[in-house]
């Protein structure tokens, strides 16, 4: 069972890309977008999301790190269009927002 997870994360990790909110947006309009706070591990999300992992699933919604993506945040990320990441899995796109590097003076 434990190389068919690590399998799976391995899958979900390559299909894993960079992507903009212009692109992201017919996804939200159809209610398809979940978004994945920036200190989650997205991959690991998509992966507890594939797998029906209802007990993880129900603890990040709970812990406010997985959610239906709101308009604020929407119109938030219209505005300054920041990096994002996201990985399919169906019927869901899951994105987070890639943290910045810290600049050190």
């Amino acid at each position: 069972m434990a190389d068919d997870a690590s399998t799976l994360y391995a899958k979900l990790l390559g299909e894993t890309a960079a992507i903009t909110w212009q692109e992201l947006q017919p996804f939200f309009a159809r209610g398809a977008l979940l978004q994945v706070a920036g200190d989650a591990d997205l991959v690991a999300v998509a992966q507890a999301v594939a797998e029906d992992d209802q007990a993880k699933v129900a603890a990040w919604l709970n812990a406010g790190q997985l959610s239906k993506m709101q308009a604020e945040q929407a119109q938030d990320w219209q505005q300054r269009d920041p990096d994002l990441w996201a990985v399919v899995v169906a019927p869901w796109v899951l994105v987070q927002e890639r943290e910045q590097p810290s600049v050190v003076h």
